[in-house]
């Protein structure tokens, strides 16, 4: 025991004094803030405004199109088109031009617009939206209906969502929060494993390549010494989420007051309003330290089934390039549960769904996207027993790999060579 706690303080200390351990773990959620928060703060912030100067000449109604914060119009009806193109599209980002025409019917695939670039999707869009309102209305007001009463006689429901317990108490739900939720748990799951694991097939590798096993395992069991690197990451791995977390809770506190003084809530329409209401009240209202433990027990789990696969792999290869012929079935699962989360999470309590929470290759990934949807005790205790039985099974068949290949040198390992290793007497 004090050998195997002695490789695990090795390994870990090892790899958390490395420069690159700290910047990643520095600039991981950095990246991810950028990702998500520096596009939202500079679309919010840029003064960029797109002029569309229109030329209406249809005989039914002047299109009066709505601006916005970016874009606006210029009307400028008088002028004859073929006499001002050239001028106009040289002056103004887009010149638009409704056609004078005998149908609203012809309308509709009559629009032009000339410019000197392409117009963005965004733009046309925008611009498209506006126009088919317009013709909606003139339709409407053709056939003799009122465009308002028909807009009042529209409406929008939104369902409220409660999760029943045994005890028949309510709890508020909302299954978009729970499908976000659902998706990244899984994302985040599927990254880690595959991060963590590599990192223990390279370390194992690296020291069978510069032949420093050789001088460790004279004096501690190889079982050991991989079992050693194996806690060690996951170690390392649990050191990075709880910085993750600090970092996280102190970039929320820094962007709270910005964020909430930045965003303008006055254009957020009524029904865009309220879905923000309710899916902040859901997150609130979710049990995150329950979560955040279920999460970490997958993590840890699924981490030590698949890592001690990877260690087994770095043994049976003499450098990076010959494991890639074994990493691949391994990871399989992995690869078929992540695209198979969609489908989960849409059917969260079908058999395909269970079934695949239950096999300790794809529980990982696929119950930590259940969760949020609610899952049973029963289910959950038994797809963590199954998922620690599944630890163990490849732990010991890892260990019978490991202690042969991490001394065979210059073979190139095939499937049979491993199964003789798997029959060989302890």
């Amino acid at each position: 025991m004090n050998k195997l706690l002695l490789i695990i303080k090795r390994e870990y200390l090892s790899r958390v004094r490395k420069k690159s351990f700290i910047i990643m773990t520095l600039l991981t959620p950095l990246f991810m803030i950028g990702v998500f928060v520096v596009p939202i703060l500079l679309a919010s912030s840029s003064e960029d405004k797109t002029t569309i100067a229109i030329i209406d000449n249809n005989k039914f109604n002047e299109f009066r199109l709505t601006p916005s914060h970016n874009l606006e119009y210029n009307y400028l009806n008088e002028l004859n088109l073929e006499q001002h193109k050239t001028t106009l599209i040289e002056t103004y980002d887009f010149l638009l031009h409704i056609p004078e025409i005998d149908s609203i019917q012809q309308i509709e695939s009559s629009i032009e617009v000339y410019s000197t670039n392409q117009m963005s999707l965004s733009i046309k869009q925008n611009v498209e939206n506006q126009i088919d309102k317009k013709l909606t209305n003139l339709y409407l007001l053709q056939s003799g209906i009122n465009p308002d009463q028909i807009k009042k006689s529209q409406s929008k429901s939104r369902i409220k969502t409660y999760v029943v317990d045994e005890q028949g108490d309510n709890t508020k739900g909302n299954s978009e929060a729970s499908f976000g939720i659902g998706l990244v748990g899984g994302f985040l799951i599927y990254i880690f494993i595959f991060m963590y694991g590599t990192m223990v097939m390279r370390s194992v590798i690296e020291e069978k390549t510069n032949r420093i096993v050789e001088i460790i395992i004279s004096s501690v069991k190889p079982f050991e010494l991989m079992l050693g690197k194996i806690i060690s990451v996951a170690l390392v791995g649990l050191s990075q989420f709880a910085m993750w977390i600090i970092l996280g809770f102190v970039f929320l506190l820094i962007a709270n007051g910005f964020i909430s003084t930045d965003i303008d809530v006055t254009n957020l329409n009524a029904n865009e309003a309220v879905l923000s209401s309710e899916i902040g009240s859901s997150l609130m209202a979710l049990p995150i330290k329950s979560l955040t433990f279920v999460f970490l027990i997958y993590f840890l789990a699924g981490y030590l089934l698949y890592g001690s696969l990877f260690a087994a792999i770095g043994s049976a290869s003499d450098q990076e390039t010959d494991s890639q012929q074994f990493i691949v079935p391994i990871t399989i699962p992995l690869i078929v549960s992540f695209v198979l989360v969609q489908v989960v999470i849409d059917n969260p309590h079908g058999g395909l769904a269970y079934w695949l929470s239950m096999i300790p290759f794809t529980s990982p990934i696929i119950m930590i996207a259940r969760i949020p949807f609610g899952v049973p005790l029963h289910e959950l205790l038994l797809s963590i027993s199954l998922l620690i039985a599944g630890f163990l099974l490849t732990t010991w068949v890892a260990a019978k790999i490991y202690r042969v290949g991490i001394l065979m040198y210059g073979k190139k390992i095939s499937y049979k060579e491993l199964w003789k290793w798997l029959k060989y007497k302890d």
